[in-house]
């Protein structure tokens, strides 16, 4: 019985497809590059006029940067969980001193990621809108599934 089989094979940078012929005196054939540079034109062209442009993709990559911090995240799940809130409540919830709790909240805020309603000298903040919502919930979600 002979067959073949095909695997993935990572070295350094560069992924090659390595065939592996016969059970007995196999041979290693590795190549390096495609061989076919494009399986489907017509597709990459318009996966390419729909993927946004590059000012797009840099604000979307500063807002996923924002949200990869822990104590930044502690406050978004706050505000998630409890709506509106002060400051004071907010550094309380995310286990955070008021000045980085403030702090990380204006940097939210300037990627409109939350917002503020000012109430005399207190400063109350929310969620910016349904879409931050969702993404919480959906990234929630996410890690609560089992691959299994």
């Amino acid at each position: 019985m002979h067959r073949e089989v095909a695997r993935v094979v990572r070295a350094g940078p560069v992924v090659r497809e390595t065939t592996e012929a016969g059970p007995v005196g196999a041979t290693l054939k590795a190549v390096g590059a495609c061989e076919v540079r494009l399986v489907d034109p017509d597709r990459v062209a318009r996966v390419r006029a729909a993927v946004p442009d590059e000012d797009v993709i840099a604000s979307l990559a500063e807002v996923f940067a924002l949200l990869a911090d822990p104590g930044r995240l502690r406050l978004l799940t706050s505000l998630l969980e409890g709506g509106e809130m002060c400051v004071c409540d907010l550094a309380a919830t995310a286990g955070m001193g008021e000045s980085a709790a403030s702090h990380a909240l204006r940097l939210l805020r300037a990627r409109r990621v939350v917002k503020v309603r000012r109430d005399g000298r207190m400063a109350y903040y929310s969620l910016t809108d349904a879409h931050v919502r969702l993404l919480l919930d959906v990234a929630l979600q996410h890690l609560g599934h089992s691959d299994g």
